[in-house]
């Protein structure tokens, strides 16, 4: 089946099948939150990103084989409404953005910062602090060596615009900053963008939107 990305909450997950890394994307919780299991082809490691709610559809996505590590991609309550019952039930290791885990209710292990490296099995994420949504947001990629790359971007990156910053001038500076410099400016259009709300996107398919967004001030 092709993976189109579409899901809805109460219902299956969509399978992002690549060449070392399969890709479960599902929605959860009463404000629609993405949530994303990672799994090394290779050696069955799992890595979960955004344990957002609805701790016992994420454990069931889980499988027996459980998951080495959940990464929080920002501290916004609706991110990590599951993360504590989560790691309770599997022992994982927590990673989230050194700037923003005081905010996260659970002890975060590592903290990361812009560049930082995480690994699922054999397959490496890189991570991208991105400052304005919150201080800490960080966004993941994985760099596919078969093909294009693919990117996490939390709440940092939607379809039509970047984060929510509140109206406020600096913060939204900050972020559309961020995002073109260390997105844009860094990856080719054919990279999946997985946000942390609602449906898919492309890098291509935004890049031409980027000097509207400036324009228009969210």
């Amino acid at each position: 089946m092709t993976y189109s990305g579409a899901v809805k909450v109460g219902g299956p997950a969509s399978v992002h099948e690549l060449t070392d890394l399969m890709i479960s994307k599902v929605a959860v919780g009463a404000m629609n939150n993405n949530a994303y299991l990672l799994r090394c082809r290779a050696t069955g490691e799992q890595l979960l990103i955004d344990a957002a709610a609805e701790p016992e559809t994420l454990l069931a996505l889980i499988g027996d084989d459980g998951i080495a590590s959940v990464v929080t991609t920002h501290r916004h309550g609706d991110h990590w409404q599951a993360l504590a019952q989560v790691t309770g039930a599997t022992g994982a290791r927590t990673y989230a953005g050194r700037y923003d885990a005081e905010g996260i209710p659970v002890p975060t292990d590592v903290l990361v910062e812009d560049g930082d490296t995480i690994t699922v099995g054999r397959v490496e994420l890189t991570a991208r602090h991105l400052v304005g949504h919150t201080p800490g947001s960080i966004a993941l990629v994985y760099d596919d060596p078969h093909g294009a790359p693919h990117l996490f971007t939390g709440d940092c990156l939607f379809p039509g615009g970047v984060g929510n910053t509140h109206q406020d001038p600096e913060a939204f500076a900050s972020l559309l900053n961020d995002v073109e410099t260390k997105l844009f400016d860094r990856l080719p259009d054919e990279t999946w963008v997985y946000p942390g709300h609602g449906h898919d996107t492309t890098l291509g398919a935004e890049r031409p939107q980027l000097p509207e967004w400036r324009a228009r001030g969210w």
